[in-house]
């Protein structure tokens, strides 16, 4: 966070982000990820520049907390001069220690975002959910904190003109924007309207563009004529030429692919027209493979 900052822009972790949500609906299930299809709203956690500091902190970690169904959590706020935007302490709980970079006190507007990413790593602690690495793991909690409705805070606050640049998380904004995009198509809830920045509007068009490329996939149904043809070639040859996408094997020929909604990979008779429903998630999906 600051002024000096060099943003990353692009697509660098979509493989990650794409395990993220896969191991989010293995650990927590659809249904209760279906709980979570109401966004933390703007209303929650609005901080007006009379409030006290220390008291509104608190308010708004409780907000998160309720948000991410963590009632029996109970965040201590302080502030701190430090590099980084935030840290928790992350310990059996009930109460887990959160700082936050003393620049918060003037720029109230970001606070939700940094407890939104606090909070969901004393969820992801208490779920036992976690990757090896800190890029991937911070990674993960980016990733979660949208997909359950806290996360669209953190697209909100990137800033990136001649005077400002700031951006909070590890996901880049494009990719915080496609993740929201992907939540949005799940519980049919647009975020746009709660965006107070105007490059982190941008950044979820491009991440939303990014998300109905991903519809268009072979063998999905809906997959454009390019890559239908693409597909039907490789069907013949039997080796996919996009192995991120499809992968063909076994006798009778089967072909396997990431679940459209949580990229879990499924794999299914090669036989024309299918519907396919995903064992993790419940999703369905309309394939011509």
């Amino acid at each position: 966070m600051g002024t000096d900052v060099e943003i990353q822009h692009g697509f660098p972790h979509l493989a990650t982000v794409h395990s993220a949500v896969t191991a989010l609906y293995r650990r927590l299930s659809a249904e209760a990820v279906r709980g979570f299809a109401t966004s933390l709203l703007p209303a929650d956690v609005a901080f007006s520049d009379d409030e006290d500091p220390y008291l509104g902190v608190q308010r708004v970690a409780g907000a998160i907390v309720r948000h991410l169904r963590l009632p029996d959590a109970r965040m201590i706020v302080s502030f701190h001069g430090m590099r980084q935007a935030a840290g928790v302490e992350l310990a059996a709980g009930p109460e887990y220690f959160v700082e936050l970079n003393t620049r918060f006190k003037e720029h109230r507007r970001d606070i939700g975002a940094a407890l939104a990413h606090e909070v969901t790593h004393v969820l992801l602690h208490r779920l036992g959910l976690a990757f090896a690495g800190t890029r991937d793991n911070e990674i993960l909690t980016d990733t979660v904190a949208s997909y359950l409705g806290a996360g669209w805070l953190l697209l909100d606050a990137y800033r990136e003109d001649a005077l400002t640049t700031q951006k909070l998380g590890y996901l880049t904004p494009e990719e915080f924007g496609y993740v929201l995009a992907l939540r949005a198509r799940e519980f049919g809830e647009d975020p746009s309207p709660w965006f107070t920045s105007p490059r982190a509007y941008d950044a979820y068009v491009a991440g939303a563009e990014r998300a109905r490329r991903g519809r268009r996939r072979a063998p999905l149904a809906g997959a454009g004529r390019p890559a239908r043809h693409r597909y039907a070639r490789d069907r013949r040859a039997g080796v996919s030429s996009v192995p991120d996408e499809y992968a063909f094997g076994g006798d009778p020929l089967r072909v396997s692919f990431p679940c459209p909604t949580c990229r879990q990979w499924l794999r299914v008779r090669v036989s024309g027209r299918v519907r396919v429903r995903c064992g993790v998630c419940g999703g369905v999906a309309e394939c011509d493979t």
